[in-house]
């Protein structure tokens, strides 16, 4: 890319083969197309009623089950095998239950490039903004048109600068940060916006850290979040700056992962079901993160129930080689299978009825694991075990 140009336009630009602005419609071929078992199954449908009978590019096509991981109902079983049947029928890639999450597993697997345009059937598939990369939630009619055609079409997004500065205190994680700014944003930066980090914190941010800030752009309400890489700078004025040295720990309230407050303000807030893993909150920093905290607050608080979500195959490989997936299992953790299914309700373990709940998931809404009675927090690893070691709401950075 030749730079000069926020990111998105930049890779729009190479995609259309054209110089394009704010508010144009492109059509691109994007260089990933993602699916997964909540969107692949409605976009076989409408591939079909298309009159599809081949998929244009297979090649730049990836599959993954992981929602409904492991399936539960004789439905799941049934579309998990018509995904099955598919791929083997038009020679693509498909990911077997517990290999985990879609885009994850890609940027694991260097299938996700900078500059690259990935387009896929769940919303945080921003998260591969990244590696530079502009990675765009569809839906499954869209979904349908990319495998049929190979392209998709797209609004050019405006973009937004957000400057992060100064490096992260002890006890304070990238959850935060998102938190932060999804409280900022109020959830509503717009669906034709896309966040771009710069600033002199971006450096001291490892890469774990950037992708939790990547995968919430979601949550802030943008269509994409990028931070660049190898890529000439935006010159877009900063729209917002966040001192990161200057943040606390934080939680979200229900219903909404921008009700976030910093954790000083719901000190003793009881919590009996605890969830260490998704998209958001399942790199191995937060793992060891938490299994650091849970070690000097002396293991799980009586009556706390603790559920750990490896996200792909390849952390939970190092998890056990490290010995932090067995330290969880001696505290009584319950490890549940590797994707996205007790974050969103679709596979167990689920809290029960009027559980009270910290997660380090992105999303917080009424009914999302599965039960409206449930009262879910958001918050980082570090916050999360806190809480499990104490029932109860506290400064991960008093025990630890």
């Amino acid at each position: 890319m030749s730079g000069g140009a926020p990111v998105a336009e930049e890779i729009l630009s190479n995609q259309a083969g054209r110089r394009v602005l704010p508010g144009d419609i492109v059509v691109c071929e994007p260089d990933l197309i993602l699916g997964t078992d909540g969107s692949v199954p409605m976009a076989l449908d409408y591939f079909e009623a298309m009159g599809g009978e081949s998929v244009a590019h297979p090649d730049r096509v990836l599959f993954a089950r992981d929602h409904y991981a492991p399936a539960t109902t004789a439905s799941t079983r049934g579309f998990h095998q018509r995904m099955q049947d598919f791929a083997d029928l038009h020679g693509v890639e498909i990911l077997t239950v517990g290999e985990g999450i879609s885009f994850l597993h890609a940027l694991e697997h260097g299938r996700v490039r900078p500059g690259d345009l990935v387009v896929g059937g769940d919303s945080h598939t921003v998260t591969c903004g990244v590696a530079g990369a502009l990675g765009v939630g569809i839906g499954s009619s869209d979904l349908a048109g990319a495998l049929l055609t190979s392209r998709v079409w797209l609004r050019v997004p405006e973009t937004r600068r957000i400057e992060l500065t100064g490096a992260l205190p002890t006890g304070v994680l990238g959850k935060d940060v998102a938190l932060e700014l999804a409280r900022r944003t109020g959830g509503r930066v717009g669906p034709f916006v896309c966040l771009e980090f710069h600033g002199d914190g971006v450096p001291t941010l490892p890469e774990e850290e950037k992708t939790v800030v990547a995968n919430m752009a979601a949550e802030m309400g943008a269509m994409a979040g990028i931070f660049p890489q190898g890529i000439q700078s935006s010159p877009v004025a900063p729209d917002d700056t966040v001192d990161m040295s200057a943040l606390e720990p934080m939680i979200a309230l229900p219903p909404r992962p921008d009700h976030a407050v910093t954790v000083r303000g719901v000190l003793g807030r009881p919590v009996d079901w605890v969830f260490l893993g998704t998209c958001a909150g399942g790199r191995l920093n937060d793992f060891r993160e938490a299994a650091r905290v849970l070690q000097a607050g002396g293991g799980l608080a009586r009556g706390v129930t603790l559920v750990v979500s490896p996200p792909t195959a390849r952390i939970r490989r190092a998890l056990e080689e490290d010995g932090t997936l067995s330290a969880f299992e001696r505290w009584g953790a319950v490890i549940s299978e590797t994707g996205c299914g007790p974050c969103c309700g679709t596979s167990g373990p689920l809290p029960p009825p009027n559980a009270r709940v910290i997660s380090t998931a992105n999303r917080n809404f009424s009914a999302r694991m599965g039960d409206a009675t449930v009262d879910i927090l958001l918050a980082s690893s570090a916050t999360c075990a806190a809480a499990a070691t104490r029932g109860c709401v506290v400064d991960p950075r008093e025990i630890a």
